[in-house]
């Protein structure tokens, strides 16, 4: 008996440390691709800090957002085992899909916290009063839209395949690996993108781009909870099908 907990113990453990390698290492790879072609090759301008460090400011709330949404989407039909058996709130399933993934996000932060060390940027202490407020948005923005795909997915399951090329174009309509300046007159169409004003605000307080946009937050902030309202309305009106389709 004691053989087969110890042993259960060593996978976990090793699933754990790959799961914390992994959250660390996708963000920092996914940068430095980044910053050979678009910032050393292509010229990407990056409101005068290094391309590395500013392109992985963005990453960081990308990366939380996207692989929320795409776990999100497919909680249903991940957890659909016990979803058959046994009745519980529907909703815990991919709020705790996007719980999981913040674990992540204070993992990947500290190659941040390195990356400013090296480039000598210090974040003022105002600044950071903001971050928890662009971390709500993001947590919104995943589970109002995450909502919504889950329970389409539940239903047409081709959806998990669309699902991939959908946050790869949204990648190129946020400034993740460019700046928010440089969509020009466009910019006031990609701010309906809440994710802009997430990305847009963390790298004003944290490397000091520009001044913070209260204006683009509030935005980002109404867009997200209006999301987030009528993707639980989704769920929820389709919640009492979910164990005789998923």
């Amino acid at each position: 008996m004691y053989f087969f907990v110890w042993r259960d113990l060593k996978v976990r453990y090793k699933q754990t440390m790959i799961g914390v390698a992994w959250a660390i290492f996708q963000p920092f790879i996914t940068m430095v691709v980044f910053s050979v072609f678009f910032g050393g090759l292509a010229k990407m301008p990056s409101d005068g800090v290094p391309y590395p460090i500013f392109v992985y400011v963005g990453l960081l709330f990308w990366q939380f957002f996207s692989s929320a949404l795409a776990d999100t989407s497919n909680a249903l039909l991940s957890n659909q085992a016990i979803i058959t058996k046994v009745y519980f709130p529907r909703l815990i399933l991919p709020i705790s899909s996007v719980a999981t993934k913040f674990i992540d996000f204070l993992i990947a932060s500290i190659i941040l916290v390195g990356l400013m060390f090296y480039y000598g940027y210090m974040p003022h202490i105002s600044g950071l009063w903001i971050l928890p407020l662009l971390l709500l948005i993001t947590f919104m923005a995943s589970i109002g839209m995450g909502l919504v795909l889950a329970s389409i997915n539940v239903k047409y399951r081709d959806v998990r395949y669309v699902l991939p090329f959908f946050i790869q174009i949204m990648l190129f309509l946020t400034p993740v690996i460019y700046p928010a300046s440089i969509a020009g007159k466009y910019s006031k169409i990609l701010a309906l993108n809440p994710m802009m004003g997430v990305i847009q605000n963390a790298r004003a307080s944290l490397l000091g781009t520009a001044p913070i946009n209260w204006f683009l937050i509030l935005i980002s902030f109404v867009a997200t909870f209006i999301i987030m309202i009528l993707g639980v309305y989704v769920f929820k009106k389709t919640e009492r099908y979910f164990a005789d389709i998923v």
